[in-house]
């Protein structure tokens, strides 16, 4: 199902962002490495863009962190165009 980004917050952490989405991702489920993520299609899908170092998948929201001194700009473009077309 594709997702929309409605919000983009930031957190205490420089590497993460909240991404207020819709509709719902479903269930919670956490990964901090893309071969935990290898049987959920959202999370390996973000796993995908580089940078990304963990996700947390939430009911109306996805947090991703990213490795020191990656570009938000760049990696939030990869994010919505992920989410867009993620089934």
């Amino acid at each position: 199902m594709p997702y929309t980004i409605t919000k983009i917050e930031t957190t205490p952490n420089p590497n993460a962002r909240k991404l207020i989405v819709e509709p719902s991702p479903g269930a919670i489920r956490s990964y901090f490495k893309a071969d935990d993520a290898i049987d959920d299609p959202l999370g390996h899908a973000l796993f995908a863009i580089p940078g990304v170092t963990n996700v947390l998948i939430h009911t109306g929201f996805i947090s991703v962190c990213v490795s020191p001194g990656t570009n938000w700009k760049s990696v939030t473009k990869a994010i919505e165009s992920t989410l867009a077309k993620t089934l």
